[in-house]
């Protein structure tokens, strides 16, 4: 059974995982103005799938903890951030709006944060499983903060200037 919970949850990170196969970097985002310390886009499937498989790891050792309303609210901060995280890449790629994708970004760190200080009551190395987490989180909302600054604070900002279409304001959040 535990093998089973732990199963589960991975698949939930596939499935957020899947967002960025179906929303990949494009031509529009190669011609964005990125950070100097933007990797190449190679990383980002390695460190993701590492990142998801600590995600699942930490929600398992929660699920199968002691019995507690911590436990409960731990567990519905994990099912959030997931949501959260898979929501990104839609946005920020698939829409091409970079301050959609911070504002996902950063609701989602908030939820990991508060999510790693619960993780921490309920098991210990959950806990330290997300505060990894949350410095690859760290890591990639100072990238997306970088890009929207170089490329406009405005809904799908950047992509007149690299080759995508202009938003209309019927396809603005």
């Amino acid at each position: 059974m535990s093998l089973l919970i732990f199963l589960i949850f991975l698949g939930a990170c596939a499935g957020a995982a899947t967002t960025g196969a179906l929303f990949g970097p494009d031509r529009w985002y190669e011609g964005l103005e990125k950070p100097w310390w933007t990797p190449p886009n190679w990383v980002f499937p390695i460190a993701w799938s590492v990142a998801y498989l600590l995600v699942a790891v930490a929600a398992w050792r929660i699920a199968v903890a002691e019995p507690s309303t911590v436990q409960a609210l731990a567990l519905a901060l994990w099912s959030l951030q997931i949501v959260l995280n898979a929501l990104w890449t839609p946005t920020f790629f698939g829409l091409h709006r970079i301050a959609g994708g911070m504002a996902v970004l950063a609701s989602l760190w908030g939820v990991t944060l508060v999510a790693t200080a619960v993780f921490f009551t309920v098991d210990g190395l959950a806990g330290v499983l997300f505060v990894l987490y949350l410095a690859w989180l760290s890591y990639a909302a100072s990238l997306n903060y970088g890009i929207w600054q170089r490329n406009g604070a405005g809904p799908g900002a950047g992509a007149e200037a690299a080759g995508g279409e202009a938003s209309s304001p019927a396809q603005r959040p």
